[in-house]
């Protein structure tokens, strides 16, 4: 069963979309704190690919990967399912950083709604292959949720 995430944020659907579905737009706030993020390839339409790469740029994150012996840059691949602009997406992320597990597909369904606020955003996200990795996908869904909302309302 999906969990879904809720936050309204002070911008209208139009702009919510354009941050959602550009690469200026994702570069500005996907990544957590002291990551950055770099759009290399996308294509917004069904069946499309998103391709970008999270990289540690912050001291205590670079220093963190390292001292895990994780990678400092890590390319991610996202395949979109329903594109309707400014009002639903949907993609397919694909899973391929589990140790001892085989790369797979996860759904992530995004809606954008109209509210006297600006626009209220509504997130479905399909269980991943277990508690722990699900719990661990819900808290950064919600971090780049509240993300977002400061990005909007900064501007």
């Amino acid at each position: 069963m999906a969990t879904t995430l809720e936050r309204t944020v002070s911008a209208s659907p139009a702009r919510v979309w354009e941050l959602w579905t550009t690469p200026a737009g994702i570069s500005a706030w996907w990544a957590p704190e002291g990551f950055r993020t770099d759009v290399t390839r996308l294509d917004l339409a069904p069946g499309g690919e998103l391709a970008y790469t999270m990289t540690a740029v912050a001291p205590d994150q670079v220093a963190f990967m390292e001292q895990n012996g994780m990678p400092l840059a890590t390319r991610s691949v996202k395949f979109f399912a329903e594109v309707e602009e400014p009002s639903r997406l949907s993609y397919r992320s694909v899973i391929d950083f589990v140790p001892d597990r085989e790369p797979y597909e996860h759904l992530t369904v995004v809606e954008l709604h109209p509210d006297p606020a600006g626009t209220r955003v509504v997130m479905h996200v399909e269980p991943m292959h277990d508690e722990v990795w699900t719990e661990r996908l819900v808290a950064g869904r919600g971090n780049e949720l509240d993300d977002l909302a400061a990005l909007v309302a900064a501007e």
